[in-house]
This record gives structure tokens, C-alpha cells and sequence, in this order.
């Protein structure tokens, strides 16, 4: 999956830049990726729906319209629903912009933040002696980026103060350059990070590693 959107070279990008920018900082930053925080069936049942009575105004109009109708009586209809709702299903999944319109903006930053959370437990994102992880997290279907500190962090720096490192990747994403964005929102992160304060003590050492994680499925382990 990560090589759809990142080559070796980026992955190795990816990882220097976390270990610059941890030089200067205590702060143990962990860069996560996964192509999308949910299956959304939902949205799936809805795209069925969808064409489903898309199908059912296309036939009401073809009786109403056209000199050749001969009547489908109720077996033929049921057919064709059953085809369209199965054709929705379909496209929803394989067609994003779909997915995310029929899921709602709401439901996807729900799922989102849903999935941030398992990677934090899951990256362990938690362990550092300080609590002074950082997930920095990139869902690419949704278009959405969290970053989520723990409570050395969260102590010191606000949510909001984290909107040009958000930025950052949202732009690469925008202009088909994830790698890009991972990088600058990592240097810019280590640059806050000095700002308020958390800087790095003689005693520090790495103790999350500094590479690009990619998620898999809900239920399965990243890598």
C-alpha cells in the first residue's frame, strides 16, 4: 500500500527528517499513514440505495415517455433494483469522492479520529519516559490529518497551535506529494516543538523509531 504513494527514497526522506528534527527536541515524533481510517459501509448501503432509485425513476420515466413500453411487471423491476443497488455498492467503494460524499464529513472525522486513537495505542506512541510522543497522522481517502501528543506535549503546547504542521501535509496531499508534506510538517514540528520548550536533554535517547508508519486494515498490525 505505502508504495502507491511513497517510494524508498521518500520513506528515507520521511526518516531523516524525523531524526533531525528530534536533534534539538525530546520530543519523540511518529509519522503514521494509512489509506483510509474505515471501510464505511454505510456510505456503501447509501451509494446502493442511491442507484437503486435512480434505477426506479429511470423506469417510472421510460413508462411514462416512450411509445415502445411494453410494462416489466414486479419480477423484472426487483432485478433491476437488486443489479443497481449492487452496482452502488460497487462504485461506492472503488470511487472515493463517492465514499466520502455519501459518508459525510462528520462520520469520516469520526473514523478518523477513531483510528488515530488505535495507532497511538498501537505505535505505542505513549511509551517515552517523558510522555513526549507525537502521532502525526495522515489518512489519505479522507483527506484528513490529526496530530495527537501525549500529555508531555499536550502540557505545553495547544491543539490548535499544531495548524501549520496539519497544513503542511494537507498541502502535499493536495499537490500529490504526501512524502513532501510529511516532511515539512516534521520539520515544522521539531521547530514548535523548541519554541515551548521541549528541548533535548543530555540523557535523551531515541526511543520511538524514526520511520514512516503505514496501517493496514482495522483489526490488523501496522508495519
Amino acid at each position: 500500500m505505502a508504495r502507491r504513494f511513497f517510494t524508498p527514497t521518500d520513506l528515507e526522506r520521511i526518516s531523516q527528517a524525523v531524526k533531525e528534527a528530534e536533534r534539538k527536541t525530546s520530543g519523540e515524533i511518529v509519522p503514521y499513514f494509512v489509506d483510509q481510517s474505515d471501510s464505511y459501509d454505510e456510505a456503501a448501503w447509501r451509494g446502493g440505495a442511491l442507484f437503486a432509485a435512480a434505477a426506479l425513476v429511470g423506469i417510472a420515466i421510460l413508462h411514462l415517455t416512450s411509445d415502445t413500453w411494453h410494462g416489466w411487471g414486479p419480477t423484472e423491476i426487483a432485478i433491476i433494483s437488486l443489479g443497481a443497488i449492487g452496482l452502488g455498492i460497487i462504485m461506492t467503494h472503488r470511487i472515493p469522492l463517492l465514499k466520502r460524499l455519501l459518508a459525510g464529513n462528520e462520520l469520516l472525522e469520526l473514523r478518523v479520529a477513531q483510528r488515530a486513537a488505535q495507532a497511538f495505542i498501537s505505535e505505542e506512541v505513549f511509551k517515552t519516559r517523558d510522555r513526549t510522543g507525537i502521532l502525526l497522522f495522515l489518512s489519505i481517502l479522507e483527506h484528513k490529518v490529526l496530530v495527537v501528543g501525549d500529555s508531555g506535549i499536550s502540557a505545553r503546547v495547544a491543539q490548535a497551535e499544531w495548524e501549520d504542521v496539519v497544513e503542511a501535509v494537507t498541502r502535499g496531499i493536495r499537490n500529490g506529494k504526501p512524502a513532501e508534506g510529511f516532511v515539512e510538517a516534521i520539520r515544522k514540528c521539531g521547530v514548535l516543538l523548541e519554541k515551548k520548550g521541549v528541548r533535548r536533554r543530555r540523557a535523551d535517547r531515541n526511543e520511538l523509531a524514526n520511520k514512516l508508519r503505514v496501517g493496514r486494515k482495522p483489526g490488523r498490525k501496522s508495519s
